[in-house]
């Protein structure tokens, strides 16, 4: 009798779900190579392919599609069964701030699996720009603020994970006109950034559209309106990147940080804490 090791199943999901091999080894702490190891092994033990090429990226093929949904299910039985026998009870309210783009891109996963596990924890998620979420009018909103940091060793507000900052979209292979930005409106980190980074390497810009929505700024992508900067573990799947562009400047790198603040329901704010860090190192 055969055994599907959960592991790999667990592997198969992270990489559908934050589209790629290396982002997935990056959210499970293994390396790119140590993941296609996983997928490949699962591949055998099935006797089926499960990812096909499209461009430049691995997705799934049929077999793959199909087997998603039931992997999904046998995650959840295990993560299920282990939080049954677990002697931890956990009740409470728990008001989490996120920034948009990780709203759209990586947190529907993390968060779906923290209710999963602790049912007995309402959670209130909102999600606005950095800017706002730290400000001092929202102070008693929150109890915890998953918020970016632009200075990486800032005291008040520890990084516990630094991640590059990408060109978004179609970066053009030579400047012969402003680059076209599509951005969040005033405040937005990435929007700032972009505009440093342009000016300091001399080059001409303009923005073209504004939307505070990530869905919005993908469709203009999309529509090759421009390009926009983000953080790279929230670009979405659909969208082209670039790191190290020979024609627009480097970005660098930005914190992303966890901020508690409030006192009431304590162990189910920790929880959450623990639960977002660990599944985002």
């Amino acid at each position: 009798m055969k055994n599907i090791p959960t592991d790999s199943l667990r592997t198969l999901v992270t990489v559908v779900e934050v589209g790629g091999f290396a982002k997935a080894g990056e959210l499970l702490g293994l390396s790119q190579p140590a993941v296609s190891l996983q997928i490949k092994r699962l591949e055998e033990l099935l006797g089926r392919k499960l990812f096909k090429k499209q461009g430049q990226r691995q997705i799934l093929n049929h077999q793959g599609e199909q087997l998603l949904p039931l992997a999904k299910q046998m995650l959840k039985d295990n993560d299920a069964i282990l939080q049954l026998f677990s002697n931890e009870t956990i009740t409470g309210k728990v008001r989490l701030g996120i920034p948009s783009e990780f709203a759209a891109s990586i947190l529907p996963a993390i968060i779906g699996d923290f209710v999963s596990l602790y049912p007995d924890v309402s959670l209130e998620v909102k999600s606005e720009l950095s800017k706002q979420l730290m400000h001092v009018s929202n102070r008693d909103e929150f109890d915890l603020v998953l918020t970016l940091v632009e200075q990486l060793d800032n005291p008040n507000y520890p990084s516990f994970l630094q991640d590059d900052l990408v060109w978004v979209g179609n970066t053009p292979a030579k400047l012969t006109e402003p680059v076209t930005l599509v951005v969040a409106p005033q405040g937005c980190i990435y929007r700032r950034r972009a505009i440093e980074a342009l000016e300091q390497a001399g080059v001409s810009w303009r923005i073209v559209y504004t939307n505070a929505d990530l869905t919005g700024l993908t469709a203009a992508i999309k529509e090759q309106l421009g390009v926009t900067v983000l953080a790279r573990k929230t670009v979405p799947e659909e969208l082209p990147y670039t790191a190290n562009s020979d024609v627009l400047p480097a970005l660098g790198q930005v914190g992303i940080s966890l901020i508690k603040r409030g006192q009431e329901s304590l162990q189910a704010i920790d929880k959450l804490a623990e639960f977002i860090t660990l599944r985002l190192s």
